[in-house]
């Protein structure tokens, strides 16, 4: 007596809803933690004490290397949300890997408010700043990684234009750049925040350059 199989294995339309939904659960869940990890930046600043206009003031003006953490965290994990927003919203699967990658890289963003608290205290400052620098720099090679394996496995929709996927891996990458340089840097003066920015800014402006000298065309 045959059996069929149709009533065993889904079909290519069902086989299809079901990535489409694992696709957006996995999305869905990074933005709840990315959000989780925004709050507990935000519940870790310490709030100015006094009962007095200068009081307060001297009390915030003494927190002020915290604030600027908050502000520097803040900027790091908005940038990655951007960059996941950005890219994730073409996947339409996923597969082991990619989910495995997916919970490391929000594993580096959660531990970033601990990090926050590392780098805005008091001496050792070379030990904390390579600390923070290095968790940043995995969360960008993990995040390099994770849209790799989109792209390596098709996990995309199709007719996704390439240049999504090319340019998250330039920008991302040359964010890794900045922090990755700035360890050494660190170990010979605090201004190594600096290469935080001058990297990724540096490399905007030589990409912009570079398209535009392409939009332009070679002399006749």
């Amino acid at each position: 007596m045959d059996v069929s199989t149709d009533q065993e294995l889904p079909s290519q339309d069902e086989d299809m809803e079901i990535r489409a939904v694992s696709g957006d659960r996995l999305t869905f869940f990074g933005d709840a933690v990315v959000a989780i990890a925004l709050t507990l930046l935000a519940l870790e600043l310490p709030v100015p004490e006094g009962s007095t206009n200068s009081e307060l003031w001297h009390s915030a003006t003494s927190h002020r290397e915290s604030y600027l953490a908050f502000m520097i965290s803040f900027v790091v994990i908005a940038a990655h949300w951007r960059s996941h927003h950005r890219v994730f919203r073409y996947v339409t699967a996923t597969n082991s890997r990619l989910t495995a990658l997916t919970m490391y890289w929000l594993l580096t963003l959660v531990i970033t408010p601990f990090a926050t608290d590392v780098i805005g205290g008091e001496g050792a400052f070379q030990a904390r700043f390579v600390f923070y620098a290095a968790v940043q720099f995995a969360s960008c090679l993990l995040f390099i990684l994770m849209v790799r394996e989109v792209r390596r496995d098709g996990l995309q929709r199709a007719g996704t234009p390439p240049e999504v996927l090319t340019r998250s891996i330039r920008g991302i990458g040359m964010v890794a750049l900045g922090f990755l340089v700035s360890i050494p840097v660190s170990l010979v003066t605090h201004w190594a925040y600096l290469c935080w920015i001058v990297v990724p800014v540096a490399d905007t402006v030589v990409d912009r350059r570079r398209s535009r000298s392409a939009q332009q065309g070679p002399a006749d």
